[in-house]
């Protein structure tokens, strides 16, 4: 026989009025196609009467005509830019050199000549030219040059080939004539500079007479060259008796660029040359 549960169980929650809701008035949904989903509007939200959507109208035009104009300010100060670049410090890092005087000048540095006549020789007597060897690095201390040497031909025009731009730091020896050391002209070529700064021989043309140039070669030997003269020569009129005729003893002729930078060719209009000739030599 079960026992009946006491009166009240299961326990139940106190009573408590059941609350009165109001009715709140749902806003209208704003016009979508029959096609989508319809969106319920929560009743706290408001739509823009049809004055303040004109206001945002407006203020978004001012904000993209002020865009273009700004656009159209930078292309006209770029513009400005590009026909003048000297006047913002924009212009391509390129020097000139002094021009050229003639010899006869105290303090002209330049030797000029006919073409035939031959290259300056330094007050100190040639050194006995000796067995050819590959020359691997150029010495200039007064002008802190110290750059290796790489050898180099003639490109399709029949022309030196000039050392690659990517490495501004190196001499070209052209490797069908005498290597630094033999009888007659070892002939060396280094850039002056490039688009984003100076290289091997932006500092040649303030090379002066009696300066020394060594040429260390794969043999162990330096052989050390005393400047005679400087050139600044046209491209046009270039010396090339001079700087590629035979010789009875070791000379060294540099060559790099000179003169005014013609930016539509992209290239100098002309060349300075440095002709030394070998004075001693001595053990690495």
């Amino acid at each position: 026989m079960t026992t009946p549960p006491p009166e009240g169980w299961p326990p139940r929650p106190p009573h408590r009025p059941m609350p009165r809701y109001r009715p709140v008035p749902l806003q209208p949904p704003p016009y979508q196609h029959p096609g989508y989903p319809q969106h319920h509007v929560p009743p706290h939200e408001e739509w823009p009467g049809p004055g303040q959507m004109d206001g945002g109208r407006v203020m978004r035009s001012v904000l993209i005509l002020a865009g273009i104009a700004g656009v159209v300010t930078v292309l006209v100060g770029l513009l400005y830019m590009l026909a003048a670049p000297e006047q913002y410090g924009l212009a391509d890092q390129r020097t000139n050199l002094p021009p050229r005087n003639q010899a006869a000048a105290p303090a002209n540095p330049y030797f000029q000549a006919p073409p035939t006549v031959p290259p300056p020789q330094p007050s100190i007597p040639a050194a006995p030219a000796m067995q050819p060897s590959t020359p691997v690095r150029l010495v200039i201390e007064r002008l802190g040059v110290n750059a290796p040497i790489r050898s180099v031909g003639l490109d399709k025009q029949g022309a030196i080939e000039v050392p690659p731009i990517g490495n501004p730091n190196l001499v070209g020896w052209y490797r069908s004539g005498p290597t630094a050391g033999e009888a007659g002209p070892s002939i060396m070529l280094g850039h002056k500079d490039t688009r984003s700064g100076s290289a091997v021989f932006s500092r040649l043309h303030e090379i002066r007479n009696g300066d020394v140039i060594e040429v260390h070669r794969k043999d162990g030997v330096i052989a050390v060259f005393t400047v005679g003269g400087l050139e600044q020569a046209e491209k046009s009129v270039f010396p090339t008796q001079r700087v590629y005729g035979e010789a009875p003893n070791p000379q060294l002729h540099l060559i790099t660029c000179g003169g005014t930078y013609d930016r539509g060719s992209g290239h100098y209009t002309d060349n300075v040359i440095v002709y030394a000739t070998m004075t001693s030599t001595r053990r690495a």
